[in-house]
């Protein structure tokens, strides 16, 4: 007998329960990168949504102003970002990643994407062709519910 399908709520925890998991499994090839989860994040944030204020990182990593300080700092004295003036209002800076922290990030990712292309590799191609379907109605369901970030 078919197990009825479950709830929105019953599963809303395991989807949660199983992106953390998955986070943890590809964010174990982080290290290669020297940075820390905070700095790592901060910096996709910039290389895929830049360049930024400190203000708008700040919003997007849902951090106080002095933290995000302390992290764009940090990836300064590596270069792997850049503090630039905003030409129409001198007032503001903006981050941007240096080419040396979009080849760190990407090959970060390219780190994660394979580690993670491995484990699908395992799997019965039945199963990989449902998680493919299950992806596009996530990116679907994160395009439909998600705020406009920076």
């Amino acid at each position: 007998m078919p197990q009825a399908p479950a709830g929105p709520v019953a599963l809303a925890g395991r989807l949660h329960s199983a992106a953390i998991h998955l986070l943890r499994l590809v964010r174990a090839h982080d290290a290669a990168t020297g940075l820390s989860a905070p700095a790592a994040s901060a910096l996709s944030v910039i290389v895929f949504g830049g360049p930024l204020t400190l203000g708008e990182l700040a919003a997007a990593e849902q951090v106080r102003p002095p933290t995000i300080t302390r992290l764009v700092q940090g990836l300064e004295r590596r270069g792997l970002v850049r503090r630039e003036r905003d030409p129409r209002d001198r007032r503001v800076q903006r981050v941007h990643a240096t080419l040396r922290g979009r080849r760190v990030l990407l090959e970060a990712r390219d780190r994660r994407v394979a580690a993670l292309a491995a484990s699908l590799a395992g799997l019965k191609r039945a199963d990989r062709a449902l998680l493919e379907r299950a992806v596009g109605i996530l990116e679907r369901m994160l395009r439909a519910t998600s705020s406009p970030r920076p």
